[in-house]
């Protein structure tokens, strides 16, 4: 049986790193959006959007775990009205918080899964652009008469942008998944 004190320390915890996970995942996830649809809109403005090489599933993957981000700040902003109910006298179960912990821990892990297979994909495409480019210190303008199949289409900073907006995804599912497990461990800590 938890002491007040100890009740009162576990509310205080749930409700601190609610909040601090709720605020760092809302923060990159607006970065996440910012560059998903920057990246889009830039895509769709280039001379050749066509030259990409495989980008759009590592970017439906990156999407999708974006969505999982989604639902893990719904659970982050769950976590916080729980350690608001610790401290009331209507207080859930011990049971009832780490059910809710575990499903924001659950979310991270898939989170975390769509964002490695959305980087590996990102992260191949981009190689293989890299692989295909013409030597050179100067890139494609050593290459002017060459008519090699990328040659002239360097790795531009669109794409780098596809990259970057799914690295922060994953920091996002890395910091809730941090959090949620110390928070697992809080409340199964004996006193």
């Amino acid at each position: 049986m938890l002491d007040q004190l100890d009740l009162q320390r576990m509310a205080d915890a749930l409700r601190r790193m609610g909040w601090v996970r709720f605020w760092v995942q809302l923060a990159l996830g607006v970065v996440v959006v910012g560059v998903l649809l920057f990246n889009n809109i830039g895509a769709r403005l280039m001379a050749n959007s066509q030259r990409s090489l495989g980008l759009g599933p590592g970017l439906s993957v990156t999407t999708l775990s974006f969505l999982v981000l989604l639902w893990g700040l719904w659970q982050s902003w769950l976590v916080v009205r729980c350690g608001r109910a610790l401290a009331s006298p209507a207080r859930p179960s011990k049971g009832e918080t780490s059910r809710l912990v575990k499903r924001g821990l659950v979310a991270d892990l898939i989170g975390l899964t769509l964002a490695a297979v959305g980087y590996q994909s990102l992260a191949g495409s981009l190689f293989l652009q890299a692989s295909m480019q013409a030597p050179g210190l100067f890139g494609p303008m050593a290459v002017q008469g060459s008519r090699g199949p990328i040659s002239t289409y360097p790795i531009t900073s669109i794409e780098m942008l596809s990259v970057l907006s799914n690295t922060q995804v994953l920091f996002a599912h890395l910091i809730a998944l941090i959090i949620s497990l110390w928070l697992l461990q809080r409340i199964y800590r004996r006193s």
